[in-house]
């Protein structure tokens, strides 16, 4: 803890060191207004990024668990679920018939038949519902 509050204190001072200085160059009229106002807003530019990725929380990666018991109640076939996963990457059908090796018809015959089960009428809702039931990442 002491070593945090010592690095984030001696950073504190670093900054205000810089401003100062940043300042004094300013006044002693070695540095235009511009540049010097440039400087200070890039100062604290770098220092909210850092700021900001150094505080913002990160969520922990969690292992994905289908749920199969909300496939088995809506009665999914497992050539639909791998339609519906490839929906969710944001594939065409032409795209998804031709890495399943069906045709473009039999593809839309499929998600025909997911936004039936799902109660959806188009792919960004499919693929929300499917989400919000843990069938797809």
């Amino acid at each position: 803890m002491l070593r945090t509050v010592a690095f984030y204190g001696l950073a504190l001072a670093a900054v205000a060191l810089l401003v100062q200085w940043i300042e004094y160059r300013h006044f002693a009229r070695l540095l235009p207004t511009e540049v010097a106002l440039a400087a200070v807003a890039s100062v604290f530019v770098v220092l909210g990024v850092w700021l900001g990725m150094r505080l913002t929380p990160r969520a922990a990666a969690e292992p994905f668990a289908r749920n199969d018991r909300a496939i088995a109640s809506l009665g999914l076939t497992p050539r639909e679920c791998e339609v519906l996963e490839r929906l969710a990457r944001g594939e065409a059908n032409k795209e998804i018939a031709r890495a399943m090796g069906l045709s473009p018809n039999t593809v839309k015959t499929h998600v025909a038949n997911i936004y039936a089960k799902l109660g959806v009428t188009s792919r960004g809702k499919a693929v929300d519902a499917a989400r919000a039931l843990s069938l797809v990442r």
